[in-house]
């Protein structure tokens, strides 16, 4: 899939690419779930499908927060408060962390929800701000969400079309 470069190419990619996952999150077994069977986020690290959707949820958010932080004039703190880019591993943990006490059911339903709001969100900008100008370094607001949304959504797909395998 190619890179978006306008907000109705962001709007499509997140869309399809969460379809096309949702599809397959579907088909896992709520009995497995919570089996981490599947190689983690952090290198010799484990994780469980619910484990791999709380980690979508939660960069999900905190692409919401950004935007929040953004838009009040804040300062947005990358990637996380308390986090840096080369810890993204023990971030990942945080998120599975966040997340734990839901069932599968209820994880499948807040991913729903966190990118029904994202859509929202970004539908309500604007072009310009979206990709006219450059927001963290050398990366545009869109491309900053799709980083942390179409994109995991892709590498998500295949991890559990992976795990199915083994177990379908």
């Amino acid at each position: 899939m190619a890179i978006p470069a306008s907000k109705e190419e962001l709007l499509n990619a997140i869309v399809s690419t969460y379809d096309k996952l949702m599809l397959d999150l579907e088909r896992v077994p709520h009995g497995e779930a919570e089996d981490a069977s599947m190689y983690g986020h952090a290198s010799g690290t484990k994780m469980s499908p619910a484990n791999l959707v709380a980690y979508l949820i939660g960069w999900n958010a905190l692409v919401l927060k950004w935007l929040e932080q953004d838009d009040r004039g804040e300062q947005v703190d990358f990637p996380e408060t308390g986090f840096k880019w080369n810890q993204l591993g023990a971030l990942a943990q945080k998120f599975y962390n966040d997340y734990e006490t839901l069932s599968w059911t209820e994880l499948l339903g807040r991913f729903a929800s966190v990118k029904k709001v994202l859509i929202k969100t970004i539908s309500e900008r604007s072009e310009e701000e979206l990709y006219g100008q450059f927001w963290h370094g050398k990366y545009t607001k869109g491309r900053m969400i799709q980083f942390n949304t179409s994109s995991p959504y892709i590498n998500a797909r295949k991890r559990i079309r992976s795990w199915l395998k083994t177990r379908l």
